[in-house]
């Protein structure tokens, strides 16, 4: 391998681990803004089961998350209900979906307020 090759590797990787981190970090932050611990969103299948919680579906979606095909259509509809969740629109559900590396980040450090599962105030 050469030395242009490898360099182009490390800044691939580089901005890679700056883009997951990014994630990380938004994930965290929604969860705080919805009531849930930040620390959830860092352990699989149980950051899930939060999310499904702050969208108001129940747990056992997440066997549905599973199922090839199906899930594409369950996690646009968990993805709807988190703008929702937000107080969002469709238009919002779509930048989550086709522009996430953008809008997860805006839903997180906007000024979106939490407003219960699926839109529902609370109380």
């Amino acid at each position: 391998m050469n030395t242009l090759s490898l360099s182009i590797l490390i800044v691939a990787f580089s901005i890679e681990v700056v883009i997951v981190v990014l994630m990380i970090i938004a994930l965290w932050k929604i969860f705080e803004k919805a009531g849930k611990p930040g620390w959830a969103s860092l352990i699989p299948i149980y950051n899930t089961i939060v999310l499904l919680d702050i969208v108001g579906k129940p747990w056992w979606w997440i066997f549905l998350l599973i199922i090839p095909v199906v899930n594409i259509i369950f996690a646009i509809i968990v993805i709807h209900g988190l703008s929702k969740s937000f107080g969002l629109n469709g238009w919002f559900t779509l930048g989550l979906l086709f522009l996430g590396i953008i809008f997860y980040p805006i839903l997180a450090f906007g000024d979106y307020r939490y407003v219960g599962p699926g839109g529902v105030t609370n109380g």
